[in-house]
């Protein structure tokens, strides 16, 4: 194909309005004013086989947080150095600030390396969580080509308060980058959440139209505490599925998924930690003793309230209820993964159709080596010699086609996409 000829260009020109359409994605904004702040989660996909020490060194966050908002094992040996999975897509923990009028979690840090760029580092290192253009104008880079090694980079991420509630019920706000094959409907499945409400707080419309790249916020219903005010831990929420560690890695809160109200007992933790026993009891924090009687269930419970100078502060509650409670649920802890599992979400591969009747086909015979032709398009990857015969894809009377005849086709089909792709104003090119 020659360089000046209008295939030539035609062929460029459909590159190029693919690669900008792949380029722009859309994500929720949450205007704000002030400098309150919320936590949130954000859903990271790994780039590379990573420690988990070294997400959390990513993020700026500690990795018993990680471990948590995972519901993985705290106590499993080494766990800091557990080698996560590329692909894996984790639920990392932030803080969700005011910055500049609009939601933006502001505490990741990534320092450059030889070879990086800003779309290297937002879309590979990030997971698509950060654009280049929001890296460059948070940290007033003039020039993105001149991004010099062993720089320390703000990388501003999606993030959502929307005051900690969704339909009036406490709710955490999961940042979620589209992937390929996903749906609303997917999604909603993945997080136990309904399509509506994805719908709604993202302002989808009644298209529910999303595509690979785009950032989501997910409402995910949590369970808020009720600490005092002077307690360090004040306004911990903890989403459903999951657990928090507190009061110096001393007490582990968890959510669900049998209820949404928060259940703490002792961590499993090897750590020095201040007494756990409820005053005017043998009760420490987290046990529950149940008596049937003639008016009901007399429920004694050991509750933890906070962390307040040092000290676990807990309360022992006596109620009568109709029933006697069950034993509270907790999420089910496992080890982190190292390897990855298949999505089950995605569509799987087709099995290869069976041969039909009339006997088996015949072995075809393997093609003798071509010698490159001059101007002749080969895809990066594909050798002439080993790829498929191009004139074998336009139909079985294609055999005998020349290779003229086979590069006009292309040409006219080509012209056929871009009619489509371009919008009407812009046909004209095509006649250049």
């Amino acid at each position: 194909m020659e360089k000046d000829s209008p295939c030539y260009r035609h062929f460029h020109l459909l590159i190029y309005l693919l690669s900008i359409t792949a380029g722009v994605s859309k994500s929720t904004i949450e205007p704000c004013s002030g400098s309150d702040s919320c936590p949130a989660l954000l859903g990271y996909t790994l780039y590379a086989d990573l420690k988990l020490s070294e997400v959390a060194a990513l993020f700026h966050v500690d990795p018993l947080a990680v471990l948590a908002s995972n519901a993985f094992d705290p106590s499993f040996p080494d766990v800091a150095d557990r080698i996560l999975p590329a692909g894996l897509l984790l639920r990392v923990p932030t803080r969700c600030s005011c910055a500049d009028g609009i939601r933006r979690s502001l505490s990741a840090r990534y320092r450059t390396r030889p070879g990086d760029t800003l779309a290297s580092i937002a879309g590979s290192v990030f997971g698509g969580l950060a654009t280049p253009d929001q890296i460059r104008e948070a940290n007033g880079i003039p020039d993105p080509a001149a991004l010099e090694v062993g720089r320390t980079l703000v990388v501003p991420l999606p993030c959502a308060c929307f005051n900690l509630s969704d339909n009036f019920l406490p709710a955490i706000y999961l940042s979620y980058v589209v992937r390929a094959g996903d749906s609303v409907p997917s999604i909603a499945a993945m997080y136990s959440t309904t399509v509506t409400d994805i719908m709604n707080v993202n302002s989808l419309g009644s298209t529910a139209a999303i595509n690979p790249g785009d950032v989501l916020v997910i409402p995910l219903p949590a369970c808020p505490s009720r600490f005092s005010n002077y307690a360090s831990d004040f306004g911990m929420i903890v989403a459903n599925g999951t657990y928090a560690i507190t009061a110096d890695n001393c007490v582990q809160c968890s959510c669900g998924p049998g209820n949404l109200n928060l259940y703490c007992t002792p961590a499993s933790l090897s750590v020095s930690c201040s007494s756990m026993q409820c005053r005017s009891s043998s009760l420490i924090v987290g046990n529950i003793t149940t008596k049937s009687t003639g008016a009901g269930c007399n429920v004694t419970s050991c509750n933890y309230s906070g962390f307040v100078n040092g000290s676990i502060v807990t309360k022992l509650t006596k109620s009568l209820q109709p029933r006697c409670p069950v034993q509270p649920q907790l999420p089910s802890l496992t080890p982190p993964p190292t390897t990855l599992m298949r999505d089950l979400f995605l569509a799987p591969t087709p099995l290869p159709l069976p041969p039909e009747a009339g006997g088996a086909l015949p072995t075809p015979k393997p093609s003798p080596p071509k010698s490159p032709v001059s101007g002749e398009l080969a895809l990066p990857g594909v050798s002439p010699a080993t790829g498929p015969d191009a004139t074998a894809m336009v139909g079985g009377s294609a055999s005998s086609m020349n290779r003229k005849e086979a590069i006009l086709i292309f040409c006219s089909a080509l012209s056929l996409l871009l009619a489509f792709a371009l919008p009407s104003s812009d046909t004209s090119i095509l006649l250049h």
